[in-house]
């Protein structure tokens, strides 16, 4: 896989490219400021972005504004973003034009290689990852949303969803059978009045509903 990575933190930064060139990706660029993103990605077009949310000279949301940038310029660019803390605004915007290819994990997250690995290969094939934290916050924001019709098991199932977890996965962490979690997948479609079409069309859909509105 090839990855550019921005990210201001040197240390951060480097040992970013160490575990992917580890794990036996190719970081094909660097960018240490929020102006160098875009003209990287357009040039290096990459398989993945690694970004951080915030970076010089502001330190406000560089990073997002140029994941949004390149998404309008390379509509099907995965990018997973990283942030410090729990930004809920910045994941619904990022999140807003569509959940293919993305992800928004706490920088913490990074220091759990495996799970960081795993979220990045699922974003870079076209999935989701969001960070079981992000997916708290959401869920304590708002109400009065399609979400309340929703049993809270059928909103368990739509969380890990969210997170980016096949059936099978979702299974395991409820510990349940997968049959069931079809069956709660079909509620969800159901109660949130998405159309049968294509499954995995269906479960982009659900998620940004889920983001949009829990």
């Amino acid at each position: 896989m090839r990855v550019v990575i921005a990210e201001d933190n040197a240390l951060l930064r480097e040992g970013l490219v160490l575990l992917l060139t580890s794990a036996g990706h190719e970081v094909v660029a660097v960018a240490g400021t929020g102006p160098e993103i875009l003209p990287a990605l357009l040039e290096h077009r990459p398989d993945a972005a690694v970004l951080d949310v915030r970076m010089p000279p502001s330190f406000r949301d560089e990073g997002l504004r140029a994941a949004l940038a390149a998404r309008k310029e390379l509509p099907d660019l995965p990018v997973l973003v990283l942030s410090q803390y729990v930004e809920e605004s910045y994941a619904a915007e990022l999140l807003a034009g569509g959940a293919s290819g993305l992800g928004y994990l706490l920088k913490d997250r990074v220091g759990r290689v495996d799970e960081f690995l795993d979220a990045l290969e699922r974003v870079a094939a076209g999935g989701t990852a969001l960070d079981p934290e992000v997916v708290t916050e959401l869920l304590t924001r708002r109400r009065d949303s399609p979400l309340d019709s929703l049993t809270p098991r059928e909103r368990e199932v739509l969380s890990l969803m969210a997170e980016g977890h096949d059936n099978a996965t979702i299974a395991k962490t409820l510990v349940v059978t997968e049959r069931a979690v079809h069956k709660h997948i079909g509620n969800v479609f159901l109660k949130l009045g998405l159309p049968p079409s294509d499954s995995g069309h269906r479960r982009v859909l659900a998620v940004l509903t889920y983001l949009k509105n829990s």
